[in-house]
């Protein structure tokens, strides 16, 4: 359990500006409330990889401790071992550290519980408050009623507590098969809360647990197991997402089994995080990585944590988005763009910047003397100008985007025409003089004069153009392969069309592999550092792949300069 702390005075909390969930925390800081300690959790379930929307949670229940100088435990409610993996409590680890938080010694499993969960089980079934039923889930379902009907009481409910000890402890010995049986709590099939009408305690599993082994063949809910574990390990503050609402009576019925005055923790909750172009469900995630639509969960275009961090996302641009969107009580559909605004804000200022030509096409600066090269000064961060600058290899022979250049533009064309001026960044002014075609009448190169006294720092170079383009020497250029990732569906809300199959929602240009794209020297390099951020002159934000190697460099583009889907889409409406 958490020491005891000091709390903050009311001037300090004002300062603070509190969400509600943060302000719930401090009242009872103030109040004194369990001895004045402060100790939430994170309870992942370890069928699947984190994604976004439990960065959310995990920003709350680390983040409210850190605030407040209280404790946060990492539990892996592992109560499904059908579902569950060593590889997901990897992933999970990992993914909570690299948001920036820790648990310290205090990583716990509710297998740790399991055996207090199956006294506290027997407990009540010999006070008449628990009973095995051996109906199935179909006939329990079908007597729960509805939210206006009551429902009916099990034929089983009234068994005796010798019978009921007897079949829920041969349950556990694996005398009876999965489904045959259940031990449900003896609490109201009447009342208005479904979740109170007789909620199954323990169900049948005979798969085998990854901690556990053999040991157990029943195991608890998640509504059973889970307040009591909060309670088992201290937890002062169980801070969960608005589903859990109608749960809560129940979280705090099973609790006060084992609660007094002196503690109790406390169910509070906020509203989940949902984007648009984005699915949240971990059933449908995990249909797209068994299915192979996606290349598994740390996909750069999944909303997994890992594989936004593959993507090239930071860990503090993450956390500033969920700053923005705050907490609240009241669901939500927020705007990718946010998100990617976040994540171009923090790029802009962390990411080295270089020079990279995606779709090439050769230029030749005729006037310029064959064989020669000069080093180009180029600033690698002009946010952070103490990281000083690089030099940069011009030649004769350059790449530019093919894009860039038209040989009948329309207005506001300002990049490379016939007899057109531009600068190339960092280097010299350039005329486009003529250009080489192939007998399909497809621009192989292009010809162009240099202004000798243009050169970018120089004296006399003051020269003003309209254009300037970004380029690399071709005869020191390296080859990298670009993954150009997008958004993975291509519907505003998936989850508000539920009689489509998801799958037809998928963006089918999500992916685009690129070939043969052209980065100069310096960026090449500084590549082999996995993780490291980078922006690629007038194109986007790039990161090394993990299959990136020295022989074979990868970039994901993490995002592009500038958000052009939106304006795409409300195009599309017009």
């Amino acid at each position: 359990m958490a020491e005891n702390i000091n709390t903050p005075t009311a001037e300090e909390n004002e300062k603070k500006g509190l969400n509600f969930v943060e302000q719930i925390v401090w009242d009872d800081l103030q109040a004194g409330k369990n001895g004045g300690r402060l100790n939430t959790r994170f309870p992942p379930e370890p069928n699947g990889y984190l994604h976004i929307g439990h960065a959310k949670a995990i920003c709350m229940d680390f983040g409210v401790a850190e605030k407040f100088g209280g404790t946060c435990n990492l539990r892996f409610d592992d109560t499904n071992p059908v579902k569950e993996d060593v590889e997901y409590v990897d992933s999970i680890r990992e993914d909570i550290h690299w948001l920036g938080f820790d648990w310290g010694d205090r990583e716990y499993y509710a297998s740790d519980y399991f055996p207090q969960l199956y006294d506290l089980a027997i407990r009540m079934i010999k006070e008449g408050k628990a009973y095995v039923d051996d109906q199935t889930s179909e006939q329990i379902a079908a007597q729960k009623g509805t939210p206006t009907q009551p429902g009916q009481n099990s034929p089983y409910r009234d068994r005796s507590v010798e019978e009921n000890l007897d079949l829920f402890q041969r349950m556990n010995a694996g005398e009876f098969e999965e489904g045959a049986r259940v031990l449900r709590a003896k609490i109201d099939m009447a009342s208005p809360n479904m979740h109170f009408r007789d909620p199954i305690m323990y169900r049948i599993l005979k798969t085998p647990h990854h901690r556990t082994g053999d040991k157990w063949k029943v195991y608890p809910m998640y509504d059973f197991a889970h307040g009591q574990s909060d309670y088992f390990e201290g937890v002062t503050h169980s801070i969960c997402t608005l589903e859990f609402v109608p749960h809560r009576p129940l979280y705090e019925y099973f609790v006060k089994e084992l609660a007094d005055e002196s503690y109790c923790p406390r169910q509070i909750e906020f509203n989940r995080l949902n984007l648009t172009y984005t699915v949240m469900s971990k059933r449908k995630l995990l249909q797209l990585v068994k299915e192979g639509l996606v290349a598994g969960w740390d996909d750069p275009r999944m909303p997994t944590i890992s594989g936004m961090r593959r993507r090239g996302f930071t860990p503090q641009s993450i956390r500033n988005f969920i700053d923005k969107i705050g907490y609240t009580k009241f669901e939500a559909l927020n705007s990718v763009s946010l998100l990617e605004h976040a994540v171009r804000e923090d790029l802009n200022a962390i990411a080295t910047r270089g020079m990279a030509v995606i779709n090439p096409v050769k230029v030749v600066i005729t006037n310029y003397p064959e064989g020669q090269t000069e080093m180009v000064e180029m600033e690698n961060n002009p946010e952070r100008p103490e990281e000083g600058n690089h030099e940069m290899p011009f030649s004769r022979e350059l790449y530019i985007e093919r894009d860039d250049f038209m040989e009948n533009p329309p207005k506001k064309f300002f990049r490379m025409t016939p007899g057109g001026e531009v600068r190339l960044k960092g280097a010299y002014i350039v005329k486009c003089t003529d250009v080489v075609k192939d007998p399909q009448g497809n621009i192989v190169e292009i010809h162009c004069e240099y202004d000798p006294l243009s050169r970018s720092g120089m004296p006399g170079s003051q020269r003003k153009v309209k254009g300037t383009l970004h380029w690399v020497s071709a005869p020191h250029a390296v080859d990298a392969t670009a993954r150009m990732y997008d958004r993975l569906f291509n519907v505003e809300n998936p989850a508000a069309e539920p009689d489509r199959d998801f799958r037809e929602m998928l963006n089918p240009d999500s992916l685009k592999i690129v070939e043969g794209i052209k980065v100069e020297p310096f960026l090449a390099e500084q590549a082999k550092e996995q993780g490291r951020k980078f922006q690629f002159q007038r194109i986007g934000y790039f990161t090394p792949d993990y299959d990136s190697t020295p022989e074979h460099l990868i970039f994901n583009r993490t995002i592009a300069l500038k958000d052009s889907w939106e304006k795409a889409v409300a195009n599309a409406k017009v």
